[in-house]
This record gives C-alpha cells, structure tokens and sequence, in this order.
C-alpha cells in the first residue's frame, strides 16, 4: 500500500539534539529536503514527539517548516495515542502511515498499539524518498496541492463542529459544485492514482494501469467519468471516478472510487443518483458489481441504501442490481454539472 503520510518525532529526528536540553537550532542535514519532496509527492506529513508544544512550534516555525505539518501533537503522552489521533483527524488507515522516531523504545511501543503502521528510525532521512511505497507512479498537479487541500478540510470539519443543524444542512452551507466529464488524457495520471490510493471508497479493489486506463478512455461501450468538486473551502480537484459498461440491455457499473478526503459529503450519493440517471437516458437496466475488501464495506452499506439488490454472486464478486423504477434524485445539497 502507498503512503500517504510520514509522521514525524522531533528530539534527535527531525532535528539536531533535545530541545528541553538547548538542542532543536537546526534541522538534521537532508531532513529539509526530504520534507519538500515528500510534499511535492503529495505525500502529508504530521509530528508526534514529547516537547512541551509552545517552544515547539516557536521552533519549528523559526526553521521555516511549521506550515508542512498537518494537526500537530505535541505533549507529553504515549507516542501510540499521539499517533493514532493524527490518522484519525487527517482519516488515513495506519498501514498508509509511517512514523519516524529515533527511539527504540518509542518505535516499539508505536509498533505494539500500532501493528500494521510502518515505524523507521530514521537514520539516514533520505532513505524514506527511496522506499517504495513513497514513489507514486506520477506526481499529480492534485497531489502537489494535497496538504492544502487536506487544511482546506480541516476547516470544514471544524465548521461542522460549529454547526448546530444536521448533516445535509450542513453541507448546503458549503455550497458544493461537483463538475463530472468525461475522462481525458490529461486526466489519466490522477485517475490511476485514486484507483492506487482510494481504499475506503472503492467498489471493488482493482487496480488499472495507465495504458488500460487511456484504451477505456477511447472504447464506445464503456463510460468513463471523472468528477471534480469544489467548495466555498477550496478545489478539492478530481475526487471520484465511474467506470461503466454497456452491455446487452444493461449498463454496468464496473467502479466507483470516491477519494476518502471528501467520504462525509456525500459524493458517492450523488455519482449513484448520476449512474441511475445515465442507465434511465439509455433505456438499460443498472448493474453495479461489488468485490468486499479488508476496507471498502461501506460501499456495499452505500450501494444497499441507494436502493440495489443482490442479483448473482461469482467467487468473491457480487452483482447488484438497482431495483427501482425510477432515477435517484440528485442531491439538493450540491449543484450538480455536466460537462
């Protein structure tokens, strides 16, 4: 699995020496550059180190790298539980996480809450720009803005906290513009990196390269989409993708990936009510196929609730059928586009 995020310990990791010791004047040599590139890779980085967090970020901020750092925890408690409120608020599985501390002590005692998180020591920084789980086949112009955009919806969230009415409410504030087009060449490097990088929302798992991505680009029995949303937060860029098949009467969902940043707005509803509306133009039936992974059970909840059914199952795949007679509604909690 790729990683998505690089946490990082301070004392004697990221920098030089033991700040509460008079340590902490300057970065670790290399561990500048490799902060850089990691975010050009649009690969996040967060901090979970033992300091005091006043004179910690005084420090970080006097180094010039407080701004790569995403939700920060700074205190004096169990370096697991620092850890596991960053994949939390940031919403990122612990085996796309690594951490970096140069305590063998501390990696283990990560490592015993955490087992499925990637702990480094860190002794040579650079090594991590060499691992491969930190070489995305492509550097997306999406992915060179994701810390931005995973601020953007740190804010949200915190707005969300703020907002005493329900859900949908909620997301009517946002005022939402989810732009769905046809996929195009310039596209396909950031389609193949959702269908690497999304697990949570994925309907099946699968994996396509770029050239089998570009040839579904061009065959008129598939439908391709790639859906774009934008907010009064921000551009979130490409966040989703549909891959339908016509068939026989029938048009077939074969995936539908959803990036996790944007799970609680209601994407996937919305790309469900569009694949109802395209299947009710063309006069077919909706399928829509399912594989279960270790992740992706949500899915399976989303697809159930919008109104399929199971119709036939082979090996670890399921069929669904959408059972009603008439085309979700698209939510009124965005302004839906077709380009």
């Amino acid at each position: 699995m790729s990683i998505k995020l690089v946490i990082w310990d301070l004392d004697n990791t990221l920098w030089q020496g033991t700040l509460t010791e008079g340590g902490g004047e300057k970065l670790r040599p290399g561990v500048l550059g490799v902060i850089r590139e990691l975010d050009r890779r649009g690969i996040v980085q967060s901090i979970a180190s033992k300091n005091d967090f006043a004179p910690a970020k005084r420090r970080l901020e006097s180094l010039g790298v407080w701004d790569y750092f995403l939700c920060p925890q700074i205190s004096w408690g169990p370096k697991s539980r620092a850890v596991r409120t960053i994949l939390d608020l940031l919403n990122i599985k612990e085996n796309a996480a690594l951490a970096a501390d140069d305590s063998p002590f501390e990696r283990d005692e990560i490592r015993s809450a955490l087992p499925k998180l990637l702990v480094w020591d860190a002794a040579d920084p650079g090594d991590v720009l060499l691992m491969p789980e930190a070489m995305p086949a492509f550097i997306t112009e999406d992915g060179s803005r994701r810390r931005l955009m995973y601020k953007a919806d740190l804010m949200r969230q915190e707005a969300r906290r703020e907002f005493s009415g329900n859900n949908e409410d909620f997301l009517k504030t946002l005022h939402m513009r989810l732009t769905v087009s046809p996929v195009t060449e310039e596209d396909l490097e950031r389609v193949e990196e959702l269908t690497v990088r999304t697990h949570q929302l994925n309907s099946t798992g699968y994996t396509y390269s770029f050239s089998e991505l570009r040839e579904l680009m061009t065959r008129p029995d598939w439908i391709f989409r790639v859906a774009a949303l934008e907010d009064d937060y921000g551009d979130s860029g490409k966040v989703g993708i549909m891959l339908l098949r016509r068939q026989e009467g029938e048009l077939v969902l074969k995936l539908l990936i959803v990036s996790c940043r944007v799970m609680s707005r209601g994407v996937g509803s919305a790309l469900l009510a569009y694949a109802t509306i395209l299947a009710a133009r063309e006069g077919r039936a909706l399928l829509a196929e399912f594989r279960e992974t270790e992740y992706n059970r949500i899915m399976y909840i989303t697809y159930k609730l919008a109104g399929f059914e199971e119709q036939s199952e082979a090996g670890d795949k399921l069929l669904l059928r959408y059972g009603e007679g008439e085309p979700l509604t698209l939510p009124d909690y965005l302004d839906f586009r077709e380009a």
